[in-house]
């Protein structure tokens, strides 16, 4: 993982001239996934009135929606901390069913949780087939980039009409 703290500045001062979740996603998944080699990478948005885990945000795919207690996303909601799986289909946590409607198959896993002010989880970001495997290197880095966007993230679904609907479509 190759960063350096000049570049993640430069990224958070672009990412905040990007006001709405449509706008300041790709971005953020972009800079994950050039930081850390990653093929893909999915931001879900944890609804907690439907008790739903659902991104528009997922490399190449529609909409994912996940019940909070189900697969890779769901166990890092609930255990609040990062989960590297790195053999995901020995996993009995791991949703085949999203690898078999994309027709991806994930070789491995990083599941981060994002929290917000109050240390409330807001979301999960994921990333997924790290050539190698992602190490506890990796999640040391995405810990402090979690942290990073959350603020964005906080501010963005208080404020962003889009995210307002895009929240109002889940339940």
């Amino acid at each position: 993982m190759i960063t350096s703290y000049a570049a993640l500045s430069e990224f958070g001062r672009s990412l905040l001239k990007r006001p709405t979740l449509s706008e300041g996603l790709p971005m953020i998944s972009e800079y994950a996934k050039q930081v850390s080699g990653a093929q893909r990478c999915s931001i879900f948005i944890y609804n907690p009135n439907m008790q739903m885990l659902w991104t528009t945000l997922a490399d190449e795919t529609e909409k994912i929606m996940v019940h909070k207690d189900d697969g890779i996303v769901g166990h890092t909601l609930k255990e609040a901390k990062p989960i590297l799986v790195n053999n995901p289909y020995d996993d009995p946590r791991f949703l085949h069913t999203i690898d078999n409607k994309t027709g991806f198959v994930t070789e491995n896993i990083a599941s981060i949780p994002i929290f917000n002010s109050a240390r409330r989880i807001i979301g999960v970001f994921q990333l997924l087939n790290k050539p190698g495997g992602f190490s506890n290197d990796d999640v040391k880095f995405m810990i402090f980039f979690a942290h990073y966007i959350s603020g964005y993230l906080e501010l963005a679904m208080l404020f962003d009409d889009d995210a307002k609907l895009l929240a109002k479509e889940t339940e």
